[in-house]
């Protein structure tokens, strides 16, 4: 989504599909750092970008100008070439773009009031959805092929979201989330499961997108505060752990299949071993763990969960430890790694692991 402040120097960021690169847009051009070294990997000074997307590693990137210049028209998309240094395709709307998302087979164009969905190679318009008014440009897109699902709001009275699979181009289903109208989402790496929370953001909830269920409710905080991010880690199945930030400069780390499972085992079928003895349990706060004054209150920030490593006991009872890697960007300029560990007694710690400017020169960057 793009980042309408300009108070901030950074004006958009965003992981690639695998969380192993990310991209920023300034006011001066673009930047493109691999995330397990913090090395610039490119960089292009041609003028302010408000949406910069990665198509994983590859030298493609989707790119919209802020309309400060009348070669980087709003309205326009570019899709520009790292490799070349040049931009091969152009699109142009009628209206200013607000959000773009790209994997390897759809390319994601959202408007205010209509979201296009084209082929990557080939640029052919496949599907046009109308949308309710959608200012933020808020979505959610998944990049597995398997579960191939665009999310969008679905009302501005209330937080449902309209799931739309891609790849075979019709509805798929409506969630009703919450009461207030949604303020972020973000899908499982498979596409299974998605997160939602809505604009007061003190509860966050997980769904089954297949049956349009909610499996999990987590309580952030009691007072009202934006967030920012959503993050499932990177598990191939059911996700460990789900992450957010949020405008009182404050991480949130919720449990999932890591340790509801152990407590709550139903049954020996995979749904059964997912759902805990009923949806309020994830409401007790040994599934949350917070991180305060993480990044300065009122910074936006994207964050993502991109290393989880679990070790447990066999028994049901038995000891578990996790440890993560969570990378964020603040757009105040810098980038954060932090080092996350919950032990057998539920008990967390978080360590910095290393931390650069965003717009200083390279030299100036170390990792531990």
């Amino acid at each position: 989504m793009a980042n309408q402040s300009t108070s901030h120097p950074i004006l958009c960021a965003s992981f690639n599909q695998d969380n192993s690169c990310f991209v920023i847009g300034t006011k001066d051009g673009f930047r493109i750092f691999n995330c397990n070294t913090g090395r610039l990997l490119y960089e292009r000074v041609i003028g302010a970008f408000v949406i910069a997307e990665m198509l994983y590693s590859s030298n493609l990137l989707a790119i919209v100008g802020a309309g400060e210049q009348p070669s980087l028209s709003p309205r326009r998309l570019c899709l520009f070439n790292t490799t070349s240094g040049t931009a091969f395709r152009e699109l142009n709307f009628l209206t200013s773009i607000l959000a773009v998302r790209i994997n390897r087979k759809r390319l994601v164009v959202i408007l205010l009031e209509k979201t296009f969905i084209y082929d990557i190679n080939t640029l052919e318009i496949k599907s046009t959805i109308d949308t309710v008014p959608n200012s933020k440009g808020l979505c959610a897109f998944s990049a597995s092929l398997d579960g191939p699902f665009l999310a969008l709001p679905a009302s501005t009275v209330k937080g449902s979201a309209l799931i739309y699979n891609v790849k075979d181009l019709h509805s798929h289903c409506e969630i009703d989330a919450h009461r207030s109208p949604l303020a972020a989402m973000v899908f499982s790496s498979n596409g299974m499961y998605m997160a939602t929370a809505s604009e007061q953001g003190t509860i966050i909830r997980v769904h089954l997108v297949s049956e349009a269920t909610k499996s999990y409710s987590f309580r952030r905080g009691t007072y009202p505060s934006t967030i920012f991010s959503l993050s499932f880690g990177p598990s191939a199945d059911l996700p460990d752990i789900l992450l957010a930030t949020s405008s009182s400069g404050s991480t949130h780390i919720f449990s999932l299949g890591f340790d509801l499972n152990q407590r709550s085992r139903k049954s020996s079928s995979f749904l059964g071993s997912l759902m805990p003895r009923s949806v309020s349990d994830a409401l007790d706060p040994a599934h949350h763990h917070i991180f305060h004054n993480a990044f300065p209150a009122g910074v936006r920030s994207n964050a993502v969960l991109r290393k989880i490593d679990k070790v447990s006991d066999t028994s049901i009872s038995g000891p578990i430890a996790l440890r993560a890697t969570i990378s964020v960007i603040t757009y105040g300029g810098y980038f954060q790694e932090y080092g996350f560990r919950i032990n057998d007694r539920n008990e967390a710690s978080w360590t910095l692991e290393h931390e650069f400017n965003l717009l200083t020169s390279t030299a100036e960057i170390t990792t531990n």
